[in-house]
């Protein structure tokens, strides 16, 4: 949960967009502002997973995104369904892409390859602790820039799926995204009211069909 203790959470009330589904799978694109699971506080207890369970009350959530974050978050409806996808995770077969707009000109392409570790006195913050971090990386290309706004629009692609991850990167490299009110010094300047972070693609071999799949959402910045 975000670290401003004056946060008020107002998550987004339209119907989940489903991307992709079968008899295993669910997979939605969840918008920004909208939990991945639901918080410790009643209050806090709308999100992507509960919406998913009125309809099918044996779906497992397979991996999350930060609230801030938008985009592609994928369930399993049943139990063996769950088991055959968190080894395909772990295997790290599937391929995510993310759609991110960052402060600055970044230029090229290039990995971040920093080991990350909580920051415990300012959770949920992460930091960069290249002795006691955990190993994380993240592959970067530049899209395009807009001098005007001094943004660029870049692709990330995370090896690695550590809490923050890309997030933390582009801000250690000098390109925080827009909009990211923990990593970001001046985020309330961005030209969006929102962090601008989008999981935008989704491709694996289907672990119980073995058909490949391949999802891609609408970017929608």
């Amino acid at each position: 949960m975000p670290l401003d203790p004056n946060f008020v959470y107002m998550p987004p009330q339209d119907p989940l967009s489903i991307l992709h589904e079968d008899e295993h799978l669910l997979v939605i694109e969840k918008p920004a502002g909208l939990l991945s699971v639901p918080g410790r506080l009643p209050e806090h207890h709308d999100s992507a997973y509960f919406r998913v369970l009125a309809q099918y009350p044996q779906a497992k959530i397979t991996h999350r995104l930060d609230m801030a974050t938008s985009g592609i978050l994928m369930f399993a409806k049943h139990r063996e369904a769950e088991v055959a996808v968190s080894k395909m995770f772990q295997a790290r077969t599937v391929k995510k892409n993310y759609i991110a707009l960052v402060q600055g000109q970044l230029q090229g392409e290039g990995c971040v390859d920093k080991a990350l570790i909580t920051d415990w006195e300012n959770r949920p913050r992460q930091m960069v602790h290249d002795e006691l971090g955990k190993s994380a990386q993240t592959l970067y290309q530049a899209l395009n820039y807009d001098a005007i706004q001094d943004i660029t629009r870049v692709l990330l692609t995370p090896i690695t799926g550590r809490s923050h991850q890309l997030r933390v990167h582009m801000m250690h490299i000098g390109h925080p995204i827009t909009g990211d009110k923990i990593y970001h010094p001046n985020a309330q300047q961005s030209p969006l009211k929102r962090m601008a972070l989008h999981a935008s693609y989704l491709a694996f071999m289907h672990p119980l069909t073995g058909k490949t799949i391949e999802i891609k959402g609408h970017v929608p910045f």
